[in-house]
């Protein structure tokens, strides 16, 4: 499976995707040139070994990419199944809709403009992935029935209701989690085939959304790769804060802070008490997200939502976009 699409959303689909397909077949992102990340400068090209046993997915919320309709073009040539998720009357969904491919046109709400700064968003997240993941299923790539699909409809309207704007901060896990990233490095802790690429799309939207810096790892190998940051310039005691600091002009010096996002990991095994004893060691915070029980799409789901309101809140409170 082929996958190709700008941006942060497009990139969040194909990591999501390859980790619930696992070993059923590999998806692979094709990643985009150009000169410059405007629709009109990027192109994308296909290994030269794609053929007519391989499926192209092409998620964008533009739909002005001519790059993007050159690939499919390409494929179609190949002998590539070709199916493409973009905004209705957009020329991508004119170049694919017919001989050359299945187009599914993306959901969006009632009057809604397309809007460059949501093209990150949850909104748009879901928009691409939903339908691509029953078309996997119905392939026999990944588990998505219509049912867990409610399923996941339903624990992201829970999730909604737990972290939405008029709920207070104490009874709030993503207000929560915000508050506590403020002036904070996060360091993103994933374990968990479905926590993973949750951790990476959070780092990702906290840097394009919010205008926070962010690392992430899967565990066990994020002990070694951060550990040094635990010790470094923004371990917890260092350049301890000046009392007569000027809280304007000079803003607190960062502070490397542990996000750990789970789910039930295989087998039983768990590298997250590792993960508490080396920050209660070097007297780092740590927040910890485990979703409720559930299937792996459910679980997923609340991973991402909670993450997204925490995004959206720091957005809110550095003055980003949101």
């Amino acid at each position: 499976v082929l996958i190709a699409g700008p941006g942060t959303a497009a990139t969040g689909v194909a990591d999501l995707l390859g980790a619930l397909a696992g070993a059923s077949a590999p998806v692979i992102r094709l990643d985009p040139t150009g000169v410059a990340h405007a629709a009109g400068a990027l192109r994308w090209a296909l290994p030269g070994w794609a053929g007519p046993v391989d499926l192209l997915l092409l998620a964008t919320t533009d739909g002005t990419e001519p790059g993007l309709a050159v690939l499919a073009e390409q494929a179609y040539r190949r002998g590539c199944t070709v199916v493409a998720v973009a905004p209705e009357r957009s020329p991508l969904s004119e170049a694919v809709d017919g001989a050359h491919g299945l187009l599914v046109p993306m959901a969006k709400a009632p009057y809604q403009e397309y809007d460059e700064s949501a093209a990150a968003g949850p909104g748009a997240l879901w928009a691409l992935l939903t339908p691509l993941l029953l078309l996997l299923d119905k392939v026999g790539l990944i588990t998505a029935a219509p049912d867990t699909l409610q399923l996941v409809a339903d624990r992201l309207d829970r999730t909604a209701e737990r972290c939405g704007p008029a709920i207070a901060t104490y009874s709030n896990p993503a207000k929560t989690l915000a508050a506590e990233l403020a002036d904070s490095l996060p360091l993103i802790w994933s374990e968990g085939t479905g926590a993973a690429p949750a951790g990476r799309r959070f780092a990702a939207t906290l840097a394009e959304l919010a205008g926070r810096p962010a690392l992430s790892a899967v565990l066990p190998e994020a002990l070694p790769a951060h550990g040094v940051l635990l010790s470094g310039a923004f371990a917890a005691g260092a350049d301890p804060d000046d009392f007569f600091r000027d809280r304007v002009d000079e803003p607190q010096a960062l502070r490397a802070r542990i996000v750990l996002l789970r789910d039930r990991p295989a087998g039983g095994l768990s590298a997250a008490p590792a993960a508490r004893e080396l920050a209660h060691s070097h007297d780092t915070a740590i927040s910890e997200l485990e979703p409720e029980e559930g299937v792996e799409l459910e679980q997923l789901a609340e991973l991402l939502a909670v993450t997204d309101f925490a995004t959206a809140y720091l957005a809110l409170a550095s003055g980003g976009r949101t």
